[in-house]
């Protein structure tokens, strides 16, 4: 049986042109700085948000982890999403690593609004209170169905901070689908934000690793809390490699993942067990079914018939559309849910 993944973009193989490319790569010792590849791409990525330098990383969730620490003193406060990655997916790690606590906002669909940035902030001549110092802002939102922000939100988020000294921070794991969907430029958020994290190993296919982006300053932070917290590579061009090749062909060819998550939606929404489907914009599908149907036996359903997917919360499942789902596979996925 051929497999239809649809659990995750993090699923992804590579492709023979970027296994060639990552055979090719020549290597060094990386935590010594002579790793080539790996200095290439920092300095390409940093480049393409007009920025001034940057530092690869294993996960996603390090890079973020990292822009917290250095943004932040033990007893600060973080405002997020109640729905970010950074609070719901990395381990308690706002706590565990920076000793912060967290200011959880009500979005809509993992997005906030300047408004509610505003409300977020205490008062810092109050000593009952933790200090506000960094906002984190998640595009696209996870568990908002893929969902992006307008750059106008973005720049009105960010004078508010400027004006109340606090930093922000991009959890941009897949802002790149944003960026294509939105016809943004990556300099626009390179200008709004002090940090932006970048993961590689989803939407864009590598196999291993993300970026952290920032100040020349803040970088070279940021290394000694990776040393810190065991993430030096040594001869990491091997996967860097993999990285450079995917700025260079795997962007452009996300617009294909939002069509397919597009047609699934369509699908979706005529099948009766279907209660609501978040609004898909980008690659990411996240449909609530109605309460006399079991998730699981759903999820458990489509697996016998080829599918691979997850739950997500009460009576939801996600699908994430990704480079190696074909059309065919998607029209096969459509096919099966409109009968099932």
């Amino acid at each position: 049986m051929e497999w239809i993944d649809l659990r995750s973009d993090t699923v992804t193989k590579p492709t023979k042109p970027m296994l060639e490319a990552m055979w090719q790569a020549p290597v060094g010792d990386d935590v010594f700085g002579e790793d080539p590849t790996v200095n290439k791409l920092e300095e390409t990525a940093a480049n393409m948000f007009g920025m001034e330098a940057g530092i690869f990383c294993p996960s996603g969730t390090m890079t973020n982890q990292i822009a917290i620490k250095m943004h932040t003193q033990p007893g600060d406060e973080v405002i997020c999403d109640e729905l970010s990655h950074v609070y719901q997916y990395e381990g308690g790690g706002i706590a565990f690593n920076s000793g912060a606590s967290v200011r959880l906002l009500q979005g809509n669909r993992g997005r906030v609004t300047v408004a509610q940035v505003a409300e977020g902030i205490n008062n810092r001549d109050d000593i009952h209170k933790a200090v506000s110092s960094l906002v984190v802002l998640e595009n696209t939102s996870n568990r908002g169905g893929g969902s992006c922000y307008e750059l106008a939100e973005i720049e009105a988020i960010k004078n508010l901070c400027k004006t109340n000294g606090l930093i922000l921070h991009l959890d941009g794991a897949r802002l790149f689908n944003a960026l294509v969907e939105k016809q943004q430029q990556a300099a626009d958020f390179g200008r709004l934000f002090d940090s932006i994290s970048i993961c590689l190993s989803k939407g864009l296919g590598t196999p291993v690793g993300s970026l952290l982006l920032g100040t020349k300053e803040k970088i070279k932070k940021a290394r000694r809390i990776r040393k810190a917290f065991g993430g030096g590579m040594r001869q990491a061009g091997i996967i860097a490699a993999a990285g450079l090749y995917a700025l260079e062909h795997h962007v452009n060819r996300l617009a294909t993942d939002h069509i397919h998550a597009k047609l699934i939606e369509a699908a979706l929404l005529s099948n009766p067990k279907v209660e609501t489907v978040l609004p898909v914009e980008t690659n990411i599908v996240i449909f609530k079914i109605k309460d006399d149907v079991n998730p699981e036996q759903l999820v458990l359903q489509l697996k016998e018939k080829g599918i691979l997917c997850f739950t997500m919360g009460k009576q939801q499942i996600r699908f994430v559309l990704h480079l190696d789902v074909s059309e065919a596979m998607v029209q096969r996925t459509v096919e099966l849910l409109q009968k099932i």
